[in-house]
């Protein structure tokens, strides 16, 4: 009877610890799996805006695209966003800006909503201070926006 103990003991601390370790494999695993490959750079943010921006806010981003004359009010000259707020970029309110409608009507704004269209490649982007999910896209076109402030 005393063996029949000292096996069933042995045998709960050894199911015990490959309980841990599976449970350690599985968080390892999982936090493999969600972490990104990499943030994505500038120069992929400035495919995005060449292939979607250009035509209003022009080819270097100062509101003067061949749509732009038509256009009230104006493409904003998103070169100067850091400027206009104290020369930091304005990386929360250009992120609500593009993915979606701060004002909540979207009668509002002339710019289309690109929200829909990128939201399936997340990141972690470090929205003032907080890293937010945010479509591998957007952010990718607010690294541009950033790299071309002047």
């Amino acid at each position: 009877m005393q063996d029949t103990h000292t096996v069933g003991s042995i045998g709960e601390g050894a199911m015990r610890a490959i309980a841990i370790s599976l449970g350690s494999a599985l968080t390892l695993t999982l936090l493999v799996a969600c972490a990104p490959a990499s943030m994505p750079e500038p120069e992929e943010g400035a495919a995005f805006f060449a292939a979607n921006c250009t035509s209003c806010h022009g080819r270097d981003g100062r509101g003067e695209g061949p749509l732009s004359a038509g256009l009230s009010p104006k493409p904003t000259d998103l070169t100067l966003l850091a400027r206009r707020n104290g020369g930091t970029f304005p990386t929360a309110r250009a992120l609500s800006y593009i993915y979606g409608d701060p004002q909540g009507g979207h009668l509002a704004r002339v710019m289309p909503q690109f929200g829909g269209a990128m939201a399936d490649d997340l990141v972690p982007l470090e929205v003032d201070g907080v890293l937010t999910p945010t479509p591998r896209a957007l952010a990718g076109l607010l690294a541009y926006m950033e790299s071309i402030q002047r």
